[in-house]
């Protein structure tokens, strides 16, 4: 079953990526905001390859004799 919390934590990740590439941009500093996203993105995707390895499991348990 999914987890409420993995929810949040990936909000939360989201949400910080957000504000840090604001205030990177706001204060001139482009190419850091740039590798900011790039490392949200990353952390997001390990987050939902879990997710995506556990559906995986569940489905190859489900269909095995």
């Amino acid at each position: 079953m999914l987890d409420i919390s993995l929810l949040f934590k990936i909000a939360g990740v989201g949400i910080l990526t957000i504000i840090i590439d604001k205030i990177l941009k706001s204060s001139g500093k482009d190419d850091f905001a740039v590798v900011t996203n790039l490392a949200g993105i990353v952390i997001l995707l390990l987050m939902v390859i879990s997710l995506i390895s556990k559906l995986f499991e569940a489905v190859k348990t489900m269909f095995q004799l």
